[in-house]
């Protein structure tokens, strides 16, 4: 039976653009109060704008997920405010481009705080909070590259698969308790994520962030708010995986078939994109 969301109060991270904006707004439609957060206090007013007074109570926060303490005092506002939370949302996230040999321990480290830490960190201080309804839910966000590992990729990859291995234990652990759990794993969502993506340090040819930008845009064609009803969709249905877009539930299936072999077909393909973004660029 389909959960309906009416009433609840949900925490979404990452709030302020892309995915996490999107799923706001449908939350809000779907009757929650909410609790957004994100490091960008402009676009989270923004998000805040959008959602209007179309769901329940709607309240702001400045949070770095990376910073622990600063998402236990977040925690304790949330529950203050809204009195408890049925849907915990970690969606905040980054990307980097560059080769291991180009990333720095230190850019390696930043990258894995944001993604991965501010997952456990969300997790270990709302979960005591969720418990006490007699229905809540966590959906972490993974990736497709927590599925498949492309070269260059390699800090994002290592925090995505992280946090689809945190989560699936998580959702091991919770199995039989009023707690659900979801890995959401989007595939080429047209968000600001890859044009906000650092580039390494030790990236020599700097044109390199452009052109994989632009291969980006050629292939991310799903809109944000098609990624945030699939998600909400999915939370309602009791969905344990939740795979955003036809790119993601094809390259899901390959990665099943050819768990090895996968990148020899990719690496060909990506080759390709990447040779036509150059073409186009001015």
């Amino acid at each position: 039976m389909a959960w309906n969301l009416e009433g609840g109060v949900a925490v979404v991270t990452g709030a302020g653009s892309g995915i996490g904006r999107a799923v706001a707004v449908r939350l809000a439609r779907e009757k929650m109060s909410l609790a957004i957060a994100d490091v960008d206090g402009v676009g989270l007013d923004e998000t805040a704008r959008l959602v209007g007074s179309s769901g329940g109570k709607i309240s702001t926060h400045r949070v770095d997920v990376s910073d622990l303490s600063e998402v236990e005092a977040f925690a304790a506002d949330v529950a203050r405010q809204h009195g408890r939370v049925t849907l915990l949302i970690n969606n905040a996230g980054v990307a980097m481009y560059g080769t291991i040999e180009e990333l720095s321990i230190a850019e390696i480290d930043w990258l894995l705080r944001i993604n991965f830490w501010g997952v456990v960190h969300g997790v270990k201080t709302f979960l005591p909070i969720l418990k006490r309804a007699p229905r809540a839910h966590i959906a972490n966000v993974s990736s497709i590259y927590g599925i498949i590992s492309p070269a260059g990729q390699s800090a994002y990859c290592a925090s995505k698969f992280a946090v689809r291995g945190f989560t699936e234990v998580l959702m091991h652990e919770l199995e039989g308790t009023s707690v659900g759990v979801s890995c959401i794993h989007p595939g080429g969502i047209a968000t600001a994520i890859a044009r906000r993506a650092r580039i390494a340090e030790g990236v020599k040819d700097k044109e390199q962030r452009q052109v994989a930008i632009a291969a980006f845009d050629r292939v991310a064609r799903l809109k944000p708010g098609v990624a945030g009803d699939t998600i909400v969709d999915g939370i309602k249905q009791g969905k344990a995986r939740i795979l955003i877009g036809s790119d993601a539930i094809g390259i899901d299936r390959m990665q099943r078939l050819m768990p090895v072999r996968y990148w020899n077909i990719m690496k060909k393909r990506y080759a390709r994109v990447l040779e036509n973004a150059k073409r186009s660029r001015p």
